[in-house]
């Protein structure tokens, strides 16, 4: 199902999985603000919150809520989070807290276990990818999973995958329910860098609820 601004809505199980754009001007805004901070080593290592999160990866920044304001990632976020439920549900979301966003720094060999998140809605999106994220192992491979996130929720069954496979591309943005199981595999470039940004948020109560 396909809105206008990019907008899309997949259903490929249970749970819907919206994708909006983010804007280029706030991508660059975004990855300034990151290659400015790997630069100052001392407020780098403040900001490291790797250590709490699930990545085996180089590096996890937590952005600043003052800069996630003041760029507009929060209204991004809140407008097209709103636009996802809407579509979704039918619902108008009145609330949108964000409880916190960060920015992953991946390079070659690093990956991201099956994990899930916190509040009541997620998301990914893309501000670096590699140029190639490198071949399979065995060449007549028909599927190369490379630097891809899986989105997993039940089994594979008749007329339901469990697996929503996405390929990162460089502005392209995915919402979904914070329980939803997903996984990011590693690739092999050398010296590039996939880079993403996500972020848990909580919205209305009795919209998130359905068993009040």
């Amino acid at each position: 199902m396909t809105e206008k601004n990019f907008r899309t809505l997949y259903r490929p199980f249970g749970p819907s999985i919206g994708q909006a754009s983010i804007p280029e001007d706030l991508t660059n805004k975004i990855n300034n603000y990151i290659d400015e901070l790997i630069k100052d080593k001392e407020k780098a290592k403040k900001q490291n919150v790797g250590k709490i999160l699930a990545g085996n990866v180089s590096q996890e920044f937590d952005l600043d809520p003052e800069f996630a304001m003041k760029c507009g990632w929060v209204e991004f976020l809140s407008k097209e989070c709103s636009y996802w439920i809407k579509q979704s549900t039918g619902k108008k979301m009145t609330k949108f807290n964000l409880i916190g966003s960060w920015v992953v720094r991946q390079f070659q060999n690093e990956y991201n276990p099956l994990h899930y998140h916190g509040g009541h809605v997620s998301g990914v999106g893309y501000l670096k990818v590699p140029k190639s994220l490198g071949g399979t192992f065995q060449e007549d491979k028909k599927n190369n999973n490379n630097g891809q996130i899986h989105l997993v929720h039940g089994s594979r069954q008749f007329l339901s995958d469990a697996i929503f496979k996405i390929k990162p591309k460089v502005g392209n943005f995915y919402f979904f329910p914070n329980y939803l199981l997903h996984t990011v595999y590693p690739f092999y470039s050398e010296n590039e860098e996939r880079r993403s940004i996500s972020f848990n948020a909580k919205i209305d109560e009795d919209i998130y609820d359905v068993y009040k």
